[in-house]
């Protein structure tokens, strides 16, 4: 078909080799072949297509060098190449062809350097070259056209210094070289690019200081992230300038000074670690304003004098480190009101006092407290009353006189009348609390039971369960029936029932499915919102998991606790009208009900968009696939910041026998291992760091119900024993039928689109979340 243009055969489950007479296709100027099981070398007859403007390879098994003969591709804008065997070193030829402006090599084994010509012809817009073994140093001229957007060369073996050029970019809009060896110090002007969106330079040897910026400063800079370098010297004041920043990650450098009270200016701030350096002076009072921060590590610096109460102001703070320093005085009672922490550090200070019982702390055990002799509680020790001087001698002063006496008396005349006129003003304000605290039923069925009788339920021996949303408890009604009384917990006062709270759960209340606790109602005042669900009496998975009766909970249980999981989720998703998000987020928009989430299972994206959607379910769902396979916590049991998401792939390379027997639960025996392998592939695709990449969660039903055939499994390994659709055993890349057609996205797992993404995971405004 000579006369052919565009050959598009994505996704399409091919296998074999690229046939060689595709070459005679003259007039061919695309051609996409991504995302199937092709495997053999690159037909060196390619180089034949002169027309050809946009080819796509990657997702496949090729392996081999990039043809010589490519040179000859004159008016190719695109290659993608990305996620194959290839190796050898990418030849000089790609660093000439002088349309390129897209080139994506990432997850290959290519080796030597960069083609030190890449970026001179002046169209270069993407250049994503992460996860090989190349060395030498970055291209001086990769933004020499000034069209440059996304530089990406992360996990790789360069060297030397960031090109200065970089600096004055004005197009980048993302730049991602962590993981390397380079050195000398962040180009000027990087920080002050107005369309930079994420800068990520972590795990490298750079040096200098933190870049202050003269004008507004990046104003869509959305995360920096410069962990584990050498940075040095103080973090100036211009860090207040990066009024979009939501991630700021500074960990593992030798920072020096006050943290700048600055900081507080990042009203979009969700994560800041400035753990690891020698910061000195107090913990500012003003990150208290950074209202939409859910993870703040300050821990091992230098750090000194009181903890600000202003912290309790950050209302969905989930994780707070403030372990290592040399902190003084007691720990704040406004920071023990706290419902949202899930995870406190407040370890070796000079903390002092008694430790808070109340709230979350009734939940932390002493390592959250341990390495302050001063301070003293239920797990810590018990508290001694000081001796407390008596200050001055009684026989200095003799008798006191008429006059002192008269004062005494007056005073205390003037203290009774102002505290009648308290105590009156307070008997209005109770009855005025007491007709807001009024308390009203909404059923969603027949019930035999008022609010009181729940209200009965809300006692300390009475909880159940612990998390960001709240303190559920475990209630009898006066008929015998059990229930499980979950009480929200208010971001602030009446917070409940921002954001159309009362509709969103209405319609909860209709929902009916076998895989899904049913809401029975709830009761609600101005204050406080308890909802109401049927009890269920082994307690939550969790419990079951991690606590000793893990062993006890045997892989056919597992497997079916995550196909019914995965059916409940998949009918809120799917079913519902409007769909409805299980969530476990901590959400900032304003159509949803912003209940704090649990850390260890928030999806990725939450930290750069704030916003989260069915995708963001599908991640902690995954999460959930993760613990069933590995018998492990989210988080806890890995070390500082990493979680079990991070420990999975740093673990393992694949979804192969061998490789899921480093991870699987030990407790486990006589398990199918095909099966498991199965269900932690699905797990890994679920928890890919783009949104976009996820299956929906019909899709995972229908993944999970495809269980191999041992038999099958083994002839589908050959040679590595790997699982069906686990490509080259590297890496989970199964799909089930039916899933998003190439054409409609093909993602790096690095973010770098080749075309737009499926509207499937775009982000829904009329949804409703739980």
């Amino acid at each position: 078909m000579t006369d052919l243009v565009r050959l598009d055969a994505a996704n399409c489950g091919l296998s074999g080799e690229i046939p060689p007479e595709l070459g005679n296709l003259a007039n061919l100027d695309t051609l996409f072949l991504q995302v199937n099981g092709l495997a053999g070398a690159i037909p060196p007859e390619l180089g034949r297509l002169k027309s050809l403007s946009s080819l796509d390879l990657s997702n496949n098994a090729l392996t081999g060098e990039i043809p010589a003969s490519f040179a000859a591709l004159r008016n190719l804008t695109l290659l993608n190449l990305f996620r194959n065997k290839l190796r050898g070193s990418i030849p000089e030829l790609v660093g000439d062809l002088p349309s390129l402006e897209v080139l994506q090599l990432w997850e290959n084994n290519f080796t030597g350097g960069i083609p030190r010509r890449l970026g001179r012809n002046g169209r270069l817009q993407l250049v994503d070259l992460s996860s090989n073994r190349l060395t030498g140093t970055l291209p001086p001229e990769l933004c020499a056209g000034g069209k440059l957007e996304t530089l990406i060369a992360l996990g790789n073996f360069l060297f030397g210094s960031i090109p200065e050029p970089l600096g004055k970019c004005e197009a980048l809009s993302r730049i991602r070289l962590g993981e390397n060896y380079l050195n000398g110090s962040i180009p000027d002007g990087l920080f002050e690019l107005p369309n930079l969106t994420q800068v990520e330079l972590q795990d490298n040897l750079l040096s200098g200081g933190f870049p202050a910026v003269s004008g507004t400063g990046a104003p869509n800079l959305g995360a920096i992230t410069l962990s584990n370098n050498q940075l040095t010297g103080a973090l100036p004041a211009s860090i207040g300038k990066f009024s979009g920043l939501q991630k700021l990650l500074l960990d593992q450098n030798a920072f020096t000074g006050a943290v700048p009270p600055e900081i507080g200016r990042l009203q979009q701030l969700s994560k800041a670690d400035l753990s690891g350096n020698t910061l000195d002076g107090g913990v500012p009072p003003e990150i208290g304003k950074c209202r939409l921060l859910t993870y703040l590590d300050l821990s091992r610096n230098n750090l000194s004098g009181e903890i600000p109460p202003a912290i309790s102001g950050m209302r969905i703070l989930n994780y707070l480190n403030l372990s290592r320093n040399h902190l003084g005085g007691e720990i704040p009672a406004t920071i023990a009101a706290m419902q949202s922490l899930t995870a406190v550090d407040f370890s070796y200070n000079n903390l002092s006092g008694l430790v808070p019982a109340t709230g979350q702390f009734s939940y932390f055990n002493a390592t959250s407290f341990v390495g302050n002799p001063g301070l003293c509680g239920p797990y810590l020790g018990p508290c001694h009353s000081g001796g407390a001087g008596t200050g001055h001698d009684a026989h200095t002063y003799g008798g006191m006189s008429n006059t002192f006496k008269l004062l005494i008396v007056l005073g205390l005349l003037v203290c009774s009348i102002a505290f009648a006129a308290m105590a009156i003003l307070k008997a209005r304000s109770l009855k005025k609390a007491s007709e807001a605290r009024a308390w009203r039923l909404t059923a969603f069925q027949r019930l035999e039971f008022t609010c009181d009788d729940v209200l009965d339920s809300l006692k300390e021996e009475n909880i159940i369960g612990k998390g960001g949303a709240g303190i559920v408890y475990k209630g009898t009604m006066p008929d015998g029936e059990h229930v499980a009384v979950k009480r929200l917990s208010s971001m602030s006062r009446g917070s409940s029932h921002d954001h159309g709270f009362s509709a969103e759960i209405q319609t909860l209340g209709r929902i009916r499915h076998r895989y899904i606790v049913r809401l029975l109602g709830f009761c609600s005042n101005n204050e406080t919102n308890l909802l109401v669900y049927e009890f269920m009496p082994n307690g939550s998975l969790g419990e079951l998991l991690h606590g000793k009766k893990g062993g006890h909970l045997h892989w056919d249980t597992r497997y079916k606790i995550a196909v019914e999981a995965a059916k409940g989720l998949s009918y809120l998703h799917h079913d519902c009208s409007p769909p409805i998000l299980h969530r476990d987020d901590s959400g900032a928009s304003q159509c949803m009900s912003a209940i704090a989430g649990s850390y260890g299972y928030i999806a990725p994206e939450y930290a750069y968009t704030l916003k989260v959607d069915e995708k963001s379910d599908v991640y902690s769902f995954g999460v959930v696939l993760l613990e069933l396979v590995t018998g492990k916590k989210p988080v806890g049991e890995f070390g500082d910041g990493v979680d079990i998401v991070h420990w999975v792939r740093s673990t393992t390379a694949g979804a192969s026998k061998e490789q899921v027997v480093k991870v699987m639960d030990p407790r486990l025996s006589s398990v199918p291992v095909h099966e498991v392998a199965h269900v932690f592939c699905v797990a890994l695709l679920c928890v890919e760091e783009q949104s976009v990449q996820r299956p929906t969660m019909r899709e995972v039903v229908q993944m999970l119900g495809e269980l191999p055939k041992p038999a099958a499994a083994a002839a589908a390994a050959g040679q590595g024993d790997e699982v069906p659709g686990s490509g080259d055993g590297d890496e989970c890349s199964a799909a089930p039928s039916g899933a998003p057609a190439a054409d409609e996205s093909v993602e790096a797992p690095h973010g770098e689109a080749t075309k737009e993404p499926s509207s499937q995971s775009s982000p829904t405004t009329d949804l409703i979340s739980i």
